[in-house]
């Protein structure tokens, strides 16, 4: 439900040069107290430095997203709309640039402070004419005022940048463009100065005072300039008459032209606009577009975006749905999803946050750190975790992020170098931490992180300043763009959502985690300046995920099998690294993918340090009996015999057959045996292992090691907790081994218990009880007769006549087995159609078990316990 605020309410609307933000300063200074919204940063500075010449210091505050001069008796507040504290007391409000509100990305900010910002004396709304009639219908008793502009404003037609009057801006809609204008203005005049709304205040107005002062005839721009930013330019030339919004390229509405176009000319002087290159250009304007630029006329505005400007906190549910609320007024229309109520829905289906914001405060303070502008236009995936990490801390403890956190992040951005892309970049990353210092509620020391990232982006721009100067007005020697309009690889560069690259809205490829892939059909002359642009703008986007990267928890990276089976190192489903042989089993090479490569020697190095440290972690954490074996095998201070068992044992990957060790066992004396044994190690009779190498975890880094060291791929891996498998395939099998399940028959035991199956025989028949398959103990297993047959026989014991005692099988003597040997068939205690088979005598004892026989082993394992 929309609510209106009842005060006397003032429009001023017209086209620029009209003196509405001079009227609407005046009137702001003539109050005991004020308060101005405007569109931009640079505006909301520009007004401020004007109040504070009048006021005084002391009396004037800017309140910006990261930017806040807050003195203690400040009575005039200039701030950017989103900024603006609409519940505040003033005696004057006045809001710039409303016809904004038909904005889909900033609209329902502005439409809100139309309806709702409002000052106890007085109220101004400054505009455009074509937000009239909707003024006039949302606010009640509106006195409307139209202003004539000052001077004439008048098409010359189009023109080469060679022959471009002084004292011109240029405009164009991107970075790139703005860069090429410049390069080329360069030669033909000497420099340019530059300004786009991403600069600082101080690299705008260091840019500006070369233009004002004559140091430079020109000045290259976004359309940045067109929020009323006052520059003493005759004449504007649009270097194109398309943009990219956000969403595609398109045409420019003729009130954006006109916004524009509007700059040149200023109080009283004529001002003129044109495009620039040739007639029927991509920058040419139709002779309806020129008519209604010079007239003044354009279409009013059928509707504003509206969002409940004060929705409920209540809960996560009912704070959503008055986000999401219809408005009720035909004049109105929903706002599009913005990017705060985009991170906002993400966030709650997190079982965190779902568990921590269930009360008012804590969903207000969610819904805050939602709001966090995305400065860096790096995506919502990228942005959505920035804001999550932020509300982890908020959320928790006392409420504050780590003062260490925060100042690494700074300390991260703190640096020079680079080209103007690059401080460009870190001036953006710099905005959010300077937005996030400039919450105090979310700092425990605001003030001082405040002034250190009010430094960096001053150090950040003065470095800016100097790099766009030295490239666009000293750099003569420096080779020229000779075309821009057949110069493709100037174009804007967006990533989408899932991945997809685009050059000027058409799609050229795909970037997957750090590897870029060539979209096949991407051919021809004009294709490869494309892709080159696309490379030298991904790179600041890939320098990004990289220190993600580095700065990711241990946890954030998985081990797990690549497309081609090898081991393969994870992050965020990114495939960053393989596992190769290396100089040991324990110590595998780690091969980063080749896509970082591309990153620079410095980052390469910096993530393969941090791979190397999560790899020794993660061995320490899920196979430290390996590494400590593998340590051992080397360790001067452990004797000779008992390193060669650790260096077998350890190549082996911590699990072999008790065979292979055998004759490295038989030079330990008894003394020796109990040390290994004391190690953790269990000798048994089938296998040598340690029991800590059979849990899951450790099953799946050694088989990766294994895999490493063989190169061959990762085999599958038994369901975790598994004891017994049946199973069919030689990869499976091989896989099962390597996991630490033997084979017997059709079925698979895990060593572990295969050894304690072995201990039970051995001490069930030496209480001269029969152990036969039908043994509770065996049965529980699920072990079947055959498999129970071949356990048996490996274990070293021999089967012997059956007694009446049931009609089982009954293991009465042990001794070596030998793999021809196969059981005898079972013969039965009775039959009803013949005759009971005499018994036979009792069997001789079993011969004593050689040694280093397998049994052996058993018996001397088992003899220390008898």
């Amino acid at each position: 439900m929309v609510q209106f605020a009842r005060s006397a309410v003032t429009a001023v609307l017209g086209p620029t040069n009209t003196g509405k933000t001079h009227l609407a300063v005046e009137r702001l200074c003539g109050h005991s107290s004020g308060m101005m919204g405007f569109p931009l940063r640079l505006l909301a500075r520009e007004v401020y430095d004007r109040v504070v010449a009048i006021k005084g210091r002391e009396s004037v505050a800017l309140i910006t997203g990261e930017e806040k001069i807050c003195p203690p008796k400040a009575r005039y507040f200039l701030c950017t709309a989103e900024s603006m504290p609409v519940d505040g007391d003033y005696a004057f409000v006045a809001l710039d640039e409303a016809q904004l509100g038909a904005d889909p990305e900033r609209g329902h900010v502005f439409t809100d402070r139309l309806l709702r910002a409002r000052g106890r004396e007085e109220t101004m709304i400054l505009g455009s004419a074509t937000v009239a009639p909707l003024v006039r219908k949302l606010v009640p008793d509106v006195d409307i005022i139209s202003r004539p502009r000052f001077s004439t404003l008048s098409y010359a037609g189009a023109k080469k940048l060679s022959r471009l009057p002084k004292r011109s801006a240029i405009v164009a809609f991107s970075a790139e463009e703005v860069y090429a204008v410049a390069e080329m203005l360069r030669r033909f005049s000497g420099g340019a100065a530059v300004v786009m709304g991403a600069l600082s205040p101080s690299t705008r107005n260091a840019q500006v005072k070369m233009f004002m002062e004559g140091q430079v005839d020109y000045l290259v721009a976004t359309d940045a300039i067109g929020m009323g930013l006052n520059l003493d330019v005759a004449h504007v030339a649009f270097a194109s008459l398309r943009k990219f919004d956000g969403h595609r390229t398109r045409r420019l509405s003729i009130t954006e032209m006109a916004q524009i176009a509007g700059r040149a000319g200023r109080h009283h002087r004529d001002g003129t606009f044109g495009s620039l290159g040739g007639e029927g250009g991509d920058a040419s304007f139709t002779p309806e577009e020129i008519e209604a630029i010079e007239a003044h006329r354009f279409p009013p505005l059928d509707f504003l975006y509206w969002r409940d400007g004060a929705p409920r906190c209540d809960t996560l549910d009912i704070l959503i749905s008055d986000l999401e609320a219809r408005p009720d007024k035909p004049q109105l229309r929903a706002a599009p999803e913005a990017v705060d109520l985009t991170v906002l829905k993400r966030m709650a289906d997190d079982p965190l946050v779902i568990e921590r914001a269930r009360n008012r405060q804590q969903v207000k303070r969610l819904w805050s750190a939602c709001g966090l502008p995305d400065f860096q236009k790096l995506g919502a995936d990228h942005h959505a975790r920035m804001v999550s990490r932020l509300w982890r801390f908020l959320s928790e403890g006392q409420g504050y992020i780590p003062r260490d956190w925060f100042a690494q992040h700074i300390a991260r951005l703190d640096t020079v170098q680079g080209d103007i892309a690059t401080l460009s970049g870190r001036i953006a990353a710099a905005r959010t931490w300077s937005y996030i210092a400039h919450r105090p509620d979310w700092l425990e020391y605001p003030a001082e992180m405040a002034e250190r990232t009010r430094a960096l982006e001053e150090k950040l721009s003065d470095a800016l300043h100097a790099a766009l100067t030295q490239r666009f007005v000293d750099r003569r020697t420096a080779v020229l763009l000779r075309d821009m309009g057949q110069n493709m690889a100037l174009l804007p560069v967006d990533v989408d959502q899932d991945g997809s690259v685009s050059v000027d809205g058409e799609a050229i490829g795909r970037l997957d985690g750090f590897r870029f892939s060539v979209d096949p059909l991407a051919r021809g002359e004009n294709r490869r300046m494309l892709l080159a642009a696309a490379e030298k703008r991904l790179g600041a986007i890939l320098r990004v995920k990289a220190d993600e990267l580095l700065a990711a928890p241990d946890a954030a990276l998985v081990l797990t099998p690549g497309p081609t089976g090898m081991p393969t190192i994870c992050w965020d489903g990114i495939e960053i690294a393989t596992l190769h042989k290396g100089a040991t089993f324990i110590a595998p090479e780690i091969r980063l993918d080749r896509a970082l490569t591309d990153l620079g020697p410095d980052m390469h190095k910096r993530i393969a340090e941090r791979l190397a440290t999560w790899m020794t972690a993660q061995q320490e954490r899920n196979v430290l009996p390996l590494v400590k074996m593998a340590a051992a095998a080397i360790d001067p201070a452990v004797p000779p015999v008992i390193r060669a068992v650790f260096a077998q044992l350890a190549d082996a990957g911590g699990v072999s057959d008790r065979i292979d060790i055998d004759p490295a066992l038989a030079h330990l004396d008894k003394e020796q045996r109990y040390t290994l044994r004391k190690s953790g190690i269990t000798v048994g009779v089938l296998d040598i292992f340690h029991p800590g190498l059979l849990k899951p975890g450790a099953a799946l880094w050694r088989m990766a090691l294994m895999s490493a060291r063989t190169g061959k791929p990762m085999l599958p891996l038994p369901p975790a907790g598994a004891t017994l498998l049946a199973l069919e395939g030689a990869d499976t099998i091989e896989g099962a081994r390597i996991a630490g399940f033997r084979g017997f028959g059709a079925q698979h035991l895990r060593i572990d218990m295969a050894e304690r199956m072995a201990r039970a025989a051995h001490e069930t028949i030496a209480k001269g009880e029969p152990f036969v398959a039908l043994d509770p103990r065996i049965v529980s297993l699920g072990l079947l007769e055959p498999a129970f047959l071949e356990l048996m026989r490996a274990a070293g014991f021999r089967q012997i006549e059956a007694v009446e005692s049931g009609p089982n099988w009954v293991f009465r003597g042990r001794q070596k087995a030998r793999p021809a040997e196969r059981p005898a068939r079972p013969r039965p205690h009775g039959r009803k159609d013949g005759p009971r088979p005499a018994e036979k005598p009792a069997a001789a004892p079993a011969p004593s078990p050689s040694a280093g026989s397998a049994f052996a082993g058993l018996a001397d394992l088992l003899g220390r316990n008898g």
